[in-house]
């Protein structure tokens, strides 16, 4: 569930988890499909025969595959959204980090940590969350990012 967050509360949730989505699974359709899309076919992606004789035991996902699921995983309920939103923009991302490989088949999801919030003109609210994308089973988490988004409010 999405927090709804008033401007003027935003401040108490500096440093706190504010998001925890469901579980999604990455199939191997999928995997395909974002092949197509980037143009990057390497085997470990998409020759299931292949990847299972390497150390994965089978296809994983692509870093920037897990990595565009944010957005997803963000409309699921990760991170915060302040009242009276007329939008919000994509940033950027200050850090990233591809811990683990995200095998066919698993399941995925997102903790995210609000770490900063600052208001960049009048009613454009940067908003930074500490986002780790979650392996179902595994200790190591997929990825880790610090994701910038720009709200605008009314």
């Amino acid at each position: 569930m999405t927090k709804k967050v008033n401007i003027k509360d935003l401040s108490g949730f500096l440093g706190k988890e504010v998001g925890l989505t469901d579980w999604i699974e990455i199939n191997q359709d999928q995997i395909n499909k974002f092949a197509d899309a980037t143009g990057d076919f390497q085997y470990i992606h998409v020759d299931e025969d292949r990847a299972a004789e390497t150390p994965f035991g089978a296809t994983i996902a692509h870093g920037f595959l897990t990595l565009s699921l944010l957005s997803k995983l963000s409309s699921m309920g990760g991170g915060i959204k302040l009242e009276n939103t007329v939008m919000g923009i994509n940033y950027g991302l200050d850090k990233v980090r591809f811990v683990s490989p995200v095998r066919v088949n698993s399941k995925v999801r997102a903790r995210f940590q609000l770490i900063s919030a600052e208001e960049k003109k009048p009613k454009h609210y940067l908003l930074k969350h500490n986002v780790t994308v979650e392996i179902e089973g595994d200790e190591k988490p997929a990825l880790i990012a610090e994701w910038l988004g720009m709200t605008v409010v009314q």
